[in-house]
């Protein structure tokens, strides 16, 4: 027997909810560069001058990219945990779940833009060159400060991103007035095939962009004018499609032979546990190495290729290790619905 209609508006919400976020996140950052650049605005001749150099506009792609796959995928796993906890009948006598989900998101984004982004500029300006702090701070105390910037609006606009997609799907998702389903009446959900590369793409999407935002972080550090364009496509955009194919890797091998319920929550837990995980191996083994050239160094010995070895090393070992631990906690995560 064929679907009704809103019974497959149902199964489509997860998706729906998805590109609603990139939707909206584009339409602003349109607007937004669109106002920036247009011959009328302030500063604009500087504004094309600078957003025309690779070292802006190559990193500034990505950094968008890695808030709307962020921001899609929460949104699609808080539309498919509903369906997997009150079935595709219930979720289809919602009405009009969609445009309550992007109303809100919108709202919050539009928040986001007007109130907190001009409050970062401002606290950003007071330690720039002719700033009134910058005397206090001199060259590199003023380094150390905006690096610390960036990390805490990072954080805070994490914080924005996962708070403004739960309110916007908790809002568009709730019952009201919604009569209970009888279960019978549901049609078979997704093959657990499906379900295994649900999980695994959840999982991929959230560690990559975990992994994008701590190089956003990073590059606070890192002046990208000294780089050519082929080093900034190759670290922003090659390193992080190895990172995702890797992860998602991972988690298909963790998820075999297939879970029977999507639990896609369990896949971003899994995700931010092996990211964690991860970061915390590598560092302790990166100091652990940095020890014994200084030990070298102090022999009398030249430490110069040691410091290329332990780069090449390190770039090794965290592949490997990021594939074996999201496959172990990706399988932990999923023990029970395997």
């Amino acid at each position: 027997m064929p679907a009704s209609p809103s019974f497959a508006r149902a199964q489509r919400l997860p998706k729906d909810f998805a590109w609603i976020t990139v939707a909206i996140a584009a339409a602003l950052f349109i607007v937004n560069i669109t106002v920036l650049l247009l011959p009328s605005s302030p500063h604009s001749e500087q504004m094309r001058s600078v957003y025309a150099q690779p070292a802006v506009w190559v990193p500034l792609l990505p950094r968008m990219l890695t808030v709307w796959l962020l921001a899609a995928t929460l949104a699609w796993c808080h539309a498919r945990k509903a369906l997997d906890e009150r079935g595709a009948v219930r979720v289809a006598q919602l009405r009009g779940a969609g445009s309550r989900f992007a109303a809100v998101y919108l709202t919050a984004m539009v928040v986001n833009a007007l109130a907190l982004t001009p409050l970062f500029y401002q606290a950003q300006l007071l330690f720039m060159p002719g700033g009134p702090l910058h005397e206090h701070v001199g060259m590199y105390g003023l380094r150390a400060i905006m690096a610390t910037s960036v990390l805490v609006q990072s954080v805070i606009q994490m914080l924005v991103i996962v708070g403004s997609v739960w309110l916007a799907a908790r809002f568009a998702l709730r019952e009201r007035g919604v009569a209970p389903a009888d279960a019978s009446s549901e049609t078979p959900g997704p093959v657990a095939a499906s379900n295994r590369r649900a999980a695994a793409f959840v999982v991929a999407a959230i560690f990559v962009s975990l992994q994008m935002w701590i190089g956003n972080i990073a590059s606070g550090w890192v002046d990208a004018r000294d780089f050519d364009m082929v080093p900034l496509l190759l670290g922003w955009f090659g390193v992080p499609l190895v990172v995702c194919a890797l992860a998602f890797w991972g988690a298909w091998l963790g998820a075999a032979p297939a879970p029977v319920q999507t639990r896609p929550f369990r896949a971003v837990g899994a995700a931010v546990s092996a990211f964690a995980l991860l970061q915390a191996v590598c560092i302790a083994l990166a100091i652990g190495g940095l020890l014994w050239i200084a030990s070298v160094s102090f022999s009398g010995r030249s430490s110069s290729g040691s410091l290329v070895m332990l780069a090449i090393a390190m770039a090794l070992v965290y592949l490997v290790l990021l594939v074996a631990l999201v496959r172990a906690i990706t399988r932990r995560f999923y023990r029970r619905y395997l």
